[in-house]
């Protein structure tokens, strides 16, 4: 079910399809001479998927205050009808990533309905104890899955599997757990009592999911705990996963990390342990910022992909990702910055894909640092666009997105039907 006239985006695609034919023929072209097969490349961009997270529909804030944006989603049912928006122009988000309670979902069975009649599914759903919500016995404020109270403990404990049965009757297949916990001043908690504690309530919560499904431990160096955090980084997410079970992996947000981490060799060691599991795409200058993928370090996006394309390559036994983008739209229309992000992250992997495996592997043999970055330059600056505008062109969406979504007017349309 199409919620952005087709007729509008066969008008408007109409119009540019000979500049890209144009343009798609000279990279075709160019990547010849390199040995790469553009039609391979693009088969390959059109089988490419990142999930859309559903609070990423509406407009975000900081501790500062929060700036609303007209025709705001008001319900769950509304941010489906968005993320269906950004599948019909990109048509490679046909997966949604819900959050409890911020998705109220009193009638599961009729937002699996209108998930499917707008042709996505819910494949993962994510847990919040890391805020109290009205009428709830106890609080959150010194942790939760990690308290020193059982009581507080039971109670996190019972919001995840209450949100693990819930995504059974949406047809979701994982659970993604980030949990606050930690301390602002020193003394303030036992380090390793409260990974301890942890460790017990993700295992409870791990014995109530289903025997198909995968859980995944999101990692945190600050925030809101600045002094230290429970699930600090990627070696202790390791060592949680490791000690629960086989169905448990690691998570790595992008933003979740120091300004100095070298995020690509993380994703290289959970790699190498079987412990990768998947993603938060987003971008970052100094913290947690929650940007827009690719908007501030393209080259780290890049060769992060690099990392994940190789091991597909390379064939790394039991290697399965799950992608999906993680930020908060402060001052930019949320539709337009997921749809910007996918492609951003579509982008990159379709780079990654074009480095020549050979002779970055020989060069790296060799002892040859500036051959071997010249490989990994030489595909990083590959103007990708007409692969991933032919991809979508083909899939039904827009050769270009944004252009497509303003001229659609839907965004006024939405300002007025959600008064």
């Amino acid at each position: 079910m199409d919620i952005i006239s087709p007729a509008h985006l066969a008008e408007h695609n109409q119009s540019r399809i000979s500049a890209l034919e144009d343009d798609y023929d000279h990279l075709g072209r160019q990547l010849a001479r390199r040995g790469i097969d553009i039609a391979a490349a693009t088969t390959r961009a059109t089988r490419f998927r990142v999930a859309l997270p559903s609070w990423g529909t509406s407009t975000g804030g900081t501790r500062f205050g929060r700036f609303p944006g007209p025709g705001e989603p008001r319900t769950i049912f509304d941010k489906i009808d968005d993320c269906a928006v950004v599948q019909q122009l990109v048509r490679v988000t046909p997966d949604i990533s819900l959050h409890i309670p911020w998705d109220r979902i009193d009638r599961p069975a009729d937002l699996r309905a209108c998930v499917a009649a707008r042709g996505l599914q819910v494949t993962t759903m994510n847990s919040n104890t890391f805020e109290d919500q009205p009428g709830q016995p106890h609080s959150y404020k010194f942790g939760s899955l990690s308290h020193t109270d059982p009581a507080v403990r039971q109670q996190a404990v019972a919001h995840n599997i209450e949100c693990i049965g819930i995504g059974r009757e949406l047809g979701a297949r994982a659970h993604s757990v980030w949990i606050a916990d930690g301390g602002n001043f020193p003394g303030q908690q036992h380090f390793r009592r409260a990974l301890d504690r942890y460790l017990d309530s993700l295992r409870a919560i791990y014995a109530a999911a289903p025997a198909d499904w995968r859980l995944y431990i999101e990692h945190k160096l600050f925030e809101p705990a600045f002094y230290s955090t429970v699930l600090n980084d990627w070696g202790t997410s390791y060592y949680c996963a490791r000690e629960v079970g086989e169905r448990v992996f690691s998570l790595v947000d992008l933003g979740h990390h120091a300004p100095t981490t070298n995020i690509e060799m993380v994703v290289a060691r959970l790699i190498q342990l079987g412990k990768l599991g998947g993603f938060h795409f987003n971008d970052s200058k100094y913290g947690d910022d929650d940007l827009d993928a690719g908007s501030i370090a393209p080259f780290q996006l890049f060769l992060v992909f690099n990392e994940l394309v190789a091991a597909e390559v390379e064939g790394v036994a039991g290697f399965e990702l799950d992608c999906m983008l993680d930020q908060s739209h402060n001052v930019t229309d949320p539709i337009e910055s997921l749809v910007s992000s996918t492609i951003e992250v579509h982008r990159a992997d379709t780079q990654a894909f074009l480095v020549d495996r050979a002779a970055l592997a020989g060069y790296q043999d060799r002892n040859d640092p500036m051959m071997a970055l010249g490989v990994l330059k030489q595909a990083f600056t590959t103007d990708v666009a007409p692969i991933l505008a032919m991809a979508r062109h083909r899939l039904g969406g827009a050769i270009d997105p944004l252009g497509a979504w303003r001229a659609s007017g839907h965004r006024q349309h939405l300002s007025e039907e959600r008064r």
